[in-house]
């Protein structure tokens, strides 16, 4: 009764259970449950049903089917790990008929339903915090009844068959964590069968449905900031003091990483050239984080990253072990709420309190590197500068020449639409603006740097057309020879 269809093997489902890819957004682990329903269809295997009627001395006048009927699933399953789960549950798929008109005058009517048990392994692949794709490979036990009536000539000998079978399911689909209990799905399966009288088969399930996972993690109530510790006095001068100065230090870090990238490097060294200026200064080196991941594993990576910046100091600007101290306070105090991207990405940060120093006559610090409050936009593989920043890079350009000890960096950056020609395309974004500097305001070419890092450092997801454009810039630094 149902057509024998080949099935592409290659399907690769499971192979996304080693990639290295960023959590989802609530601790996947633990038990859950879910239910989903949607559209069956079933290919009919008509030329078979046909020539059986033929072999018997009638011939086919008009052949009409129902492939389609709601199919549902009801399941529950164990997530060991954000990449991998284990599902077992019920499904019923429907019936699906078909009425064969013949001649010598007469009819055959057949009907299959079709349902059983199912054991899946399931793998998942976050495409962001909260969206994933899924891929899923498993066997049923599936029960098979097919029923039959001839009217007119049509004689049905047997009018009922039944049969249980062990077959394999595959399946793809989409989901998105709406919140740390409940997931929602979209899913395509396919599911072999036999029909009972001879024929093997296969019959899609398309459907949505919901997941809940029991013991979803009660986020730790969000402690109040303590306060900094009071400034360490200075010792007395041997002249006045004449002005107070203390240094902050904040970075962000990328989703579930601690190492130190080199504009965070930056940001460490005018924390370093302060401790250096003054050397009975301390700092305490504060690792925060967001809400993705456990727990337990967001506070360890806290530490981590506090810990990383204090090395850094010590090996890379000679600051004596003595005077820093790392601790990580997880994802108790964040600046921002996490229901958003922006809002994580601000809670990924590394905060420094630091010793205030009582500043002798004469003596200031430089900072060892400025960024501009302002960061040039391109349209899509484009790199012309629009008219809109002309004003902007002429103010630039009046500070370099008030300041001649200057030097600048521009950096080009673009998004991920087009990466065979994302590194050309920021260099050259970054070249335009040095070369509107030089041939506009007479800015010496010996003072502008110009780098490209194609895509690799986006400043925000590239999800939307809004989100690609914001990757789409030249960003302009500026600071002190060394």
């Amino acid at each position: 009764m149902m057509k024998t269809n080949k099935i592409t093997q290659a399907i690769g489902a499971l192979a996304i259970l080693g990639m290295s890819v960023p959590a989802v957004a609530a601790d996947q682990t633990g038990w859950f449950i879910g239910g989903s329903g949607g559209r069956a269809h079933a290919t009919i295997a008509e030329k078979e049903i046909i020539a059986d009627l033929l072999a018997a001395g009638f011939e086919t006048t008009d052949f009409s089917t129902d492939r389609k009927d709601f199919g549902y699933k009801l399941f529950a399953g164990y997530q060991f790990n954000p990449k991998f789960a284990i599902e077992a549950g019920y499904f019923d798929l429907g019936t699906f008929d078909y009425t064969a008109t013949t001649d010598p005058s007469g009819s055959k009517f057949g009907t299959l339903s079709f349902s059983g048990w199912n054991l899946d392994f399931v793998g998942t692949m976050p495409l962001t915090e909260r969206a994933a794709l899924i891929g899923r490979f498993g066997v049923h036990e599936g029960k098979t009844n097919t029923n039959f009536v001839g009217t007119g000539a049509v004689n049905v000998l047997t009018p009922h068959y039944q049969s249980k079978d062990f077959d394999f399911k595959i399946g793809v689909g989409y989901q998105y964590q709406i919140s740390d209990s409940w997931t929602f799905r979209l899913e395509a399966e396919r599911f072999r069968m036999d029909d009972a009288v001879g024929n093997a088969g296969d019959i899609d399930l398309f459907s949505m449905g919901v997941i809940y996972r029991f013991g979803a993690r009660k986020h730790a109530p969000v402690a109040a900031p303590a306060p900094a510790p009071a400034p360490t006095p200075a010792p007395a001068p041997p002249v006045a003091a004449t002005e107070q100065y203390c240094s902050a230090l904040e970075m962000q870090f990328e989703i579930g990483q601690d190492s130190v990238e080199r504009v965070n490097r930056e940001h460490i060294q005018v924390l370093a050239t302060f401790m250096t200026t003054y050397p009975t200064t301390k700092a305490i080196i504060q690792g925060h984080t967001d809400n993705v991941g456990t727990i337990e594993d967001n506070q360890a990576l806290s530490e981590q990253r506090a810990q990383r910046v204090v090395d850094f100091l010590i090996r890379e600007h000679r600051i004596a072990a003595s005077r820093l101290s790392a601790v990580g306070y997880g994802e108790t105090r964040p600046t921002a709420s996490n229901s958003t991207v922006e809002g994580q990405q601000a809670n990924r940060r590394i905060n420094a309190v630091i010793d205030c120093a009582n500043d002798m006559a004469g003596l200031s610090t430089l900072p060892a590197r400025t960024t501009l409050a302002m960061a040039l936009e391109f349209d899509a593989n484009s790199a012309t500068v629009d008219a809109k920043y002309h004003h902007q890079l002429e103010n630039v350009a009046k500070y370099l020449h008030a300041n001649p000890d200057l030097i600048v960096t521009l950096e080009g950056h673009t998004d991920n639409a087009n990466p065979a020609m994302a590194q050309a395309i920021s260099e050259q974004r970054a070249q335009n603006v040095a070369d509107y500097l030089v041939n506009h305001f007479r800015v010496d070419r010996s003072r502008l740097n110009v780098e490209g890092f194609g895509a690799t450092r986006r400043d925000t997801y590239n999800i939307t057309a809004s989100h690609r454009q914001d990757n789409r810039r030249v960003n302009i630094i500026l600071g002190y020879p060394k």
